[in-house]
C-alpha cells in the first residue's frame, strides 16, 4: 500500500482496510491517536499535519494485527475502567463495562449495609487488578487483598496497582485457599466461567488473545462458582457481602447455589445494563 503523507490519509486508509477485514472502523483512530500520543480533539486537530514514514509504519502494522485479530487493548497495552487507566496484555482479561457495574453495586450495598469503612475486602482471581484496585482508590481506609493462581497476572496486577498508588496485598494460589485463615466483609469475584463448548462462538480475538485459564471452567462454566458457594460460608463475616459476575443464562444457578449456601441470606441476581443477568449479590446480614 502506497504510504500515506498526512494524518488524515492514514486515518482513511486504515478505517477503510479494518472494514474491509470486518473490524470496527473505529478502531484506526484509537490506535492512530496511541501511536502519535494525541487526545481526540488532538487528532482532529492534526489531520492536515505530516505523518513521518517510522511512525506510519509502526501504526500500519499494527492495523494489520487488529485486522488478524489482536485486541485493540494489546496493541495500546491499556484499558480504562471506572475512570482509570490499567495496562493489559495476554496474561489477562481486558477490562469489560459489565464489571464496572459489579463495582458500582458493590459500593451501593457497602454504603447501606457496612457504613463503618475500615472494611477487609478480597478479589478473588484479579487478573489485572481491576476490582481489587478501585475498590480501595473508592474506599481508601479498606484493607484490600486480591488472589491469583496466575503469577503472570498477578505481576500484572501489581504493576496496575503501584501506577495508582494503590496498597493492595497480592497472594498467589487458587479460588479462596490464600484467605481461608481469615473473614472477610466484602469478597467479590469475576470468575472463569464461559463453558468449553461455547468456545467457537466466541469472537477470535477474544479466543485465541485472552488467557483461557481467565475464560473457560468446568461443568458448563458453573465449577467455580460450586467451589466458591462451599467455601466462603466459612470466611465471610455477618454483616458481609458477596458480589459474583457471572454469564448471561448462569444467574438462577449461581443464586440457587449461593441460597443453599446462606440459607438466611438475601441473594439477588441484577441485570446489566444491556438488560441481561450478569451479576449475583449475597447479603449476609
Amino acid at each position: 500500500m502506497t504510504k500515506n503523507k498526512f494524518v488524515y490519509e492514514a486515518l482513511n486508509g486504515a478505517s477503510s482496510f479494518l472494514k474491509d477485514n470486518g473490524r470496527e472502523e473505529a478502531v484506526a483512530r484509537i490506535l492512530l491517536q496511541h501511536e502519535l500520543r494525541l487526545s481526540h480533539a488532538g487528532l482532529l486537530a492534526s489531520m492536515r499535519d505530516e505523518i513521518n514514514e517510522e511512525t506510519f509504519n509502526r501504526f500500519w502494522e499494527n492495523i494489520k494485527r487488529h485486522a488478524c485479530g489482536t485486541p485493540v487493548q494489546h496493541l495500546t497495552g491499556s484499558e480504562e475502567f471506572y475512570g482509570r487507566t490499567f495496562l493489559v496484555n495476554e496474561h489477562v482479561l481486558i477490562p469489560r463495562p459489565e464489571t464496572e457495574e459489579l463495582v458500582e453495586e458493590t459500593l451501593r450495598l457497602i454504603g447501606q449495609y457496612l457504613p463503618d469503612k475500615n472494611l477487609k475486602i478480597a478479589d478473588i482471581g484479579t487478573g489485572s487488578g481491576i476490582i481489587a484496585i478501585t475498590m480501595k482508590c473508592e474506599i481508601p481506609e479498606a484493607a484490600v487483598t486480591a488472589t491469583d493462581i496466575s503469577v503472570e497476572a498477578l505481576q500484572t496486577a501489581q504493576e496496575n496497582a503501584k501506577r495508582l498508588e494503590a496498597d493492595i496485598s497480592f497472594v498467589q494460589g487458587d479460588l479462596t485457599d490464600p484467605l481461608k485463615d481469615e473473614m472477610w466483609d466484602v469478597v467479590l469475584s469475576n470468575p472463569p466461567y464461559i463453558a468449553y463448548a461455547e468456545a467457537p462462538d466466541l469472537s477470535d480475538s477474544v479466543r485465541d488473545f485472552e488467557p483461557h485459564l481467565a475464560l473457560f471452567a468446568d461443568n458448563e462454566g458453573l465449577a467455580l462458582y460450586e467451589k466458591l458457594a462451599q467455601q466462603l460460608p466459612n470466611m465471610l463475616k455477618k454483616p458481609g457481602i458477596i458480589g459474583l459476575e457471572i454469564g448471561y443464562a448462569q444467574g438462577a444457578a449461581v443464586e440457587a447455589m449461593l441460597k443453599a449456601a446462606f440459607p438466611d441470606a438475601k441473594v439477588y441476581v441484577k441485570k446489566d445494563i444491556n438488560s441481561n443477568d450478569r451479576m449475583v449479590f449475597c447479603i449476609n446480614s
